[in-house]
């Protein structure tokens, strides 16, 4: 079942029949819905799929998801909007800012080594992989203060090249810190300075943060199904993803995410000089594609660059991506039954449909 519709035709517009052809057959092995949102030179919206595998029902425009790692976008538009105000400073350290947090073991770490993932430390704790084989412990709770415990105490990563501003290694650790920098900067709690500063200005009315260990999706939503490697397709829906906070637990739109990109690429959410140097801009190491939140491709034509922020969680894979001055945008939800770190098929249809850039699987 696909739905969609085209708006405002163009010469350059998203090609439609490679759209639709890209969520068809929806539910199948690796997906049960998609949501899609084109826009820049011509506007295209499309749904495919159902909410449920129980009832059958078909999907749901409006529906609500984890959007996991997206949240970083909105962590790093906080972060650099306290820079603007010079209540923080790139170049201070979390050893500055956040006193007897990290242990001596660990160098001088920036805000802007945190911001472009090139710190150092490793992993902290979590409660299970992203490929879902955390279900066992889906409704414990796990506090950002032992998140980054866990991770102080296993040490910075050692060896040749290694050292905060050496090396770029993407993780969610250095977002947990930032999450507890604009909290100890702001003396309020990251989901209201969130709320007031990005979404509330970017109209995303119907995006929100769990609460806590809340496990559930309020509102419309599609249920989420992973597989998991002994075979079983599990209900992912209800999950308390305390461990990801200010890395990876916004529930949002595709519709909101949108707005968010259209507002952020526009200088709303972010002073434009500081967007375009912390944001826009690669950090100096060797092999480097993010920035301060945003990921950057090239295209097949060596022309083509597209900025975004990918997100996944148990049963849900979002994206969100478009040219620097927004002459084309994406926006997808994809209810993915595998989310193992590997690009999902339905994902890269999607994907290879809107931009000209070499995916693999």
């Amino acid at each position: 079942m696909v739905g969609a519709q085209v708006v405002g035709r163009a010469t350059d517009g998203p090609d439609a029949v490679a759209l639709e052809k890209a969520l068809r057959g929806l539910p199948d092995r690796d997906a049960t819905a998609a949501l899609v949102r084109v826009g820049g030179h011509g506007t295209w919206r499309g749904k495919a799929g159902v909410r449920d595998l129980v009832s059958g029902r078909g999907a749901l425009t409006d529906a609500r998801f984890r959007a996991g790692s997206t949240t970083k976008v909105v962590t790093s538009a906080v972060v650099l909007q306290l820079v603007a105000e010079g209540r923080i400073d790139l170049d201070g350290t979390v050893q500055e800012y956040l006193p007897g947090l990290l242990s001596d073991a660990f160098g001088p770490i920036t805000v802007r080594h945190l911001l472009t993932f090139t710190s150092g430390p490793q992993p902290g704790a979590n409660l299970g992989p992203t490929d879902g084989e955390g279900y066992e412990r889906r409704f414990e709770t796990l506090t950002p203060e032992a998140v980054v415990a866990a991770s102080v105490a296993k040490g910075p990563y050692r060896g040749p090249g290694e050292g905060p501003g050496k090396k770029q290694r993407y993780g969610n650790i250095g977002y947990t810190v930032l999450g507890m920098l604009i909290e100890k900067v702001t003396g309020d709690s990251y989901e209201h300075q969130a709320a007031v500063r990005v979404l509330r200005p970017a109209g995303m009315w119907h995006t929100s943060f769990p609460g806590g260990p809340d496990p559930r999706l309020h509102g419309p939503h599609h249920r989420g199904y992973q597989l998991l490697r002994d075979g079983r397709l599990v209900d992912a829906t209800e999950w308390n993803v305390s461990d990801r906070w200010a890395a990876g637990d916004v529930i949002s739109t595709t519709a909101d995410l949108e707005r968010l990109l259209r507002a952020l690429f526009r200088g709303k959410i972010v002073p434009q000089p500081l967007l375009d140097r912390e944001m826009f801009t690669l950090p100096e190491v060797e092999g480097a594609t993010y920035s301060a939140g945003l990921q950057r491709f090239t295209g097949e034509d060596g022309k083509t660059v597209v900025w975004g922020k990918s997100g996944a969680r148990p049963g849900y894979a979002t994206a969100i991506a478009a040219t620097r001055n927004l002459s084309r945008t994406l926006v997808y939800s994809v209810n993915a039954t595998e989310a193992h770190g590997e690009l999902n098929p339905v994902s890269g249809r999607i994907i290879r449909a809107v931009f000209p850039l070499e995916l693999s699987r």
